[in-house]
This record gives structure tokens, sequence and C-alpha cells, in this order.
């Protein structure tokens, strides 16, 4: 597909997100420039900052939702575990992990290449994203301030099967 193409078919997905959060009487901030939408998302404990991201040039949309701190550095291996263990029962969307500044941040990724994204498509990103991020991001705020150990963080996930 030409870059031409590209950018008209990006735009267009950018403007349903867009319009998608004013059906919803969302607040939210348009980046027009860089196709990004940036709002918060009330969680049962935490702020959930949500980031939709359209890339033209990948034919993408990605939603990424930083966790609202980072994992201390003597918490990191503990935390590589966690995200793991965390990741094998998601469906939809997986939770990234820098090690080397202690960031967790949900992804969720959907492709627009010959296709047509309806706004229901980012309803359900949003769902998914605010779902996985509730049920885990005290879990992981616990282990990181040494309130719940790996172990304990395991178990809970194996008793929630």
């Amino acid at each position: 597909m030409s870059d031409e193409k590209n950018m008209k078919v990006a735009q267009s997905v950018y403007e349903s997100i867009c319009q998608m959060f004013d059906d919803m009487d969302f607040k939210y901030e348009r980046h027009d420039e860089d196709l990004v939408i940036s709002c918060t998302v009330r969680g049962d404990d935490f702020p959930m900052e949500i980031l939709f991201f359209v890339h033209a040039d990948r034919e993408i949309v990605q939603l990424l939702s930083p966790m609202p701190f980072h994992i201390s550095e003597d918490k990191r291996v503990d935390a590589a575990i966690a995200v793991a263990v965390a990741n094998y029962g998601l469906i939809n969307g997986s939770f990234d992990y820098d090690m080397s500044d202690g960031e967790i941040r949900f992804r969720v990724t959907q492709a627009f290449m010959d296709s047509i994204l309806g706004k229901e498509v980012f309803r359900y990103m949003i769902a998914a994203a605010s779902s996985s991020i509730d049920k885990y991001n005290d879990r992981f705020f616990m282990l990181n301030k040494g309130m719940m150990t790996v172990e304990q963080f395991i178990e809970m996930e194996n008793s929630n099967d």
C-alpha cells in the first residue's frame, strides 16, 4: 500500500477512535500530528493512563497503558517472573516489562491492514486493557513494595483457574 493511502486510512482510524470517545462522552486529548490519543480511566484502585497510537507505516492501532509506578531494582527479577505468570493466562493483550528501568505497561494491538475497524473494536481494546490492568496492577504494586512475594503472586494466579 502506498504511503499516502496508508496515511489516509490511519487518519480515518484515528478519527474513529476520537468519535468513539466523543460518543462515550469521554474526556481525552488529541495529538493530531502524531495520531496519538491519551486519556485516563479510573480503575478500582489506580488510575489508568490509556494511550492509543495509530501507526500508518505498520498499519496497526496500539493501546498502551503504563503502570503508574516502576519496579524497584531489588524486585525486578521477581517482577519479571510475575509478568510472565500474568501473561500466560491473558487471552488478548499482554504486559510488557523493561528490566532496565522497571516499567510495566499493558499492550493491545490491532491491525487495520485491508480492513475497516469499527468503534466497537476500540471499546473492546479499552475493556480488555482495563480489566487486565485492574486485576494485576495492585498485585504488581504489592510485589514491588514487599507486601507480596513472587510465590504468593503465583499462588494467587493459580487459585484463579
